[in-house]
């Protein structure tokens, strides 16, 4: 896993958040992670192929939020994203981890141990839910 701290939109990443956000703020929240000392964007490589991301905000010294996390849909269901979280887990003295994320994501969260609680419908149509992990 590598830090992405260079300015300019690679556009790989850049790919990658477009399935973890909206397009029309995928630009944005690059710049986030690039400007603000809270937010970290770290990338997976495989054969010199950017497979993954994943951006984190650390709202303290010991809590993290996941804002984005993203597989390329080929390498998906290959444990990618859990090793991501243990790569979270195990570079940062991190004691609590959340997510907030849709119905589809839910089973992922929940097989890797986060606590799941329903958010209800925050937005037309759309119910989310907070995903909380303790780290041991």
């Amino acid at each position: 896993m590598k830090e992405i701290t260079s300015t300019m939109v690679n556009p790989t990443i850049k790919k990658l958040l477009s399935y973890a956000t909206l397009e029309e703020k995928v630009d944005g929240e690059y710049k986030k992670y690039t400007c603000l000392p809270s937010r970290k964007l770290y990338s997976m490589e495989v054969n010199g192929e950017t497979i993954s991301c994943i951006g984190v905000e650390f709202l303290n010294s010991y809590t993290a939020v996941i804002k984005h996390i993203a597989v390329l849909p080929k390498e998906r269901g290959k444990g990618i994203g859990s090793c991501m979280i243990s790569f979270l887990c195990k570079n940062h003295d991190i004691h609590s981890i959340f997510a907030e994320t849709d119905k589809e994501a839910v089973s992922f969260y929940s097989k890797f141990g986060f606590q799941i609680t329903s958010l209800g419908e925050k937005y037309l149509g759309v119910e989310r839910f907070l995903c909380e992990f303790k780290v041991k």
